[in-house]
């Protein structure tokens, strides 16, 4: 079992910064690909970035490349998402996962989440 709890989210207006924080606890927290996605409301959890157990590898969705970036430190046991540039559109409650293997982005090759922090931008 790995257990998830993610914070750093708020209200923030478009153009400025967010740093999410995942911090992860139960099993070898380096053993695990991490992901990100985001749900907004009335619309499906879709899939934001997600990073191998190394930390070499990094995947992002279209909409967010080039103004996210995904990072981990294991030492730490701790995932981060730094959003920046952000938009209207980013406005969404923001998971963090987890998934033994190699980094995925779908949300169904995802065996562990936490209960999700708030982000909202204003125009």
């Amino acid at each position: 079992q790995v257990q998830l709890v993610e914070s750093g989210g708020g209200l923030v207006q478009a153009g400025g910064s967010l740093r999410l924080s995942c911090a992860a606890s139960g099993r070898t927290f380096s053993a695990y690909a991490m992901g990100w996605f985001r749900q907004a409301p009335g619309k499906e959890r879709e899939f934001v970035a997600s990073i191998s157990w190394t930390g070499a590898r990094t995947y992002y969705a279209d909409s967010v490349k080039d103004r996210f970036t995904i990072s981990r430190d294991n030492a730490k046991n701790t995932l981060y998402l730094q959003m920046n540039s952000l938009k209207p559109e980013d406005t969404a409650v923001y998971y963090c996962s987890a998934r033994p293997g190699v980094a995925g982005t779908r949300l169904y090759e995802y065996d562990y989440w936490g209960q999700g922090t708030q982000v909202t931008v204003s125009s």
